[in-house]
């Protein structure tokens, strides 16, 4: 089964065609990339798979099922662009970060049992943070906070997770950790990743499936980046 498959997906603003024909698939437990620069439309492209935008034609499936009728959410975590802007001077632990993507399931004013601090506890050995347990989030840098939120996305044991740009306000030591990071959970966990990012450099090498969207199409990378230029004419949908 494929985690995520899409075809001939079109999407506009008003008269701006933004995606044109997208055909793009994540088979299930693959860790997927999809690179292009800034206003290439990958904020669109995740706005239409997570459902917050209707397509004009096309087919999103997800677990093979239709997005428009999809109902597991709980299957999919999404970790956005600078997704700890407004925590750090908030007085809150990274428990109680990672605790929080948990109150969907046991409602907002429950107290965690033990099952869901175990949750938190799994999920924070994961990304290697758990003796920060306790530590208020805006004590930690820039690179804790960004595993702090991988743990609270994959604090409901999802099926697929999404990243958007998880590295973007990262130097480059703590990006590569991240991508190191990433990939040992993928091994470890057999989880569907589809990350979107424009460090096409590093974020590849770390892949199984990498996708191209540059001025509102999408290619399958299948070479070096000048052979996947040259190829795009032929290329395989």
């Amino acid at each position: 089964m494929e985690a995520i498959r899409i075809e001939n997906l079109d999407f506009s603003y008003g008269k701006e065609q933004v995606l044109e024909k997208i055909g793009f698939s994540l088979p299930e437990g693959h860790f997927g990339l999809l690179l292009g620069e800034n206003g290439a439309g990958k904020s669109t492209f995740l706005r239409l798979l997570l459902g917050e935008l209707t397509a004009e034609n096309g087919k999103i499936e997800i677990f093979g099922q239709d997005v428009r009728g999809f109902k597991d959410w709980q299957q999919i975590s999404y970790a956005a662009q600078n997704g700890m802007t407004g925590w750090e001077d908030f007085p809150a632990s990274v428990e109680e970060i990672v605790q929080a993507n948990l109150y969907r399931r046991i409602g907002l004013f429950r107290f965690a049992g033990k099952k869901e601090k175990a949750q938190v506890r799994r999920a924070l050995e994961l990304v290697g943070m758990e003796e920060f347990e306790k530590r208020l989030i805006g004590n930690l840098s820039g690179g804790q906070q960004q595993r702090i939120l991988l743990a609270r996305a994959l604090v409901n044991e999802p099926k697929l997770l999404v990243l958007d740009e998880p590295t973007s306000a990262l130097d480059e030591k703590n990006a590569e950790s991240f991508y190191q990071l990433l990939k040992k959970i993928h091994e470890k966990q057999k989880i569907s990743i589809l990350m979107v990012t424009h460090d096409a450099k590093r974020a590849a090498r770390y892949a199984q499936d990498v996708w191209i969207l540059e001025d509102g199409k999408m290619y399958r990378k299948n070479g070096t980046a000048q052979e996947e230029r040259e190829g795009r004419k032929n290329a395989d949908f």
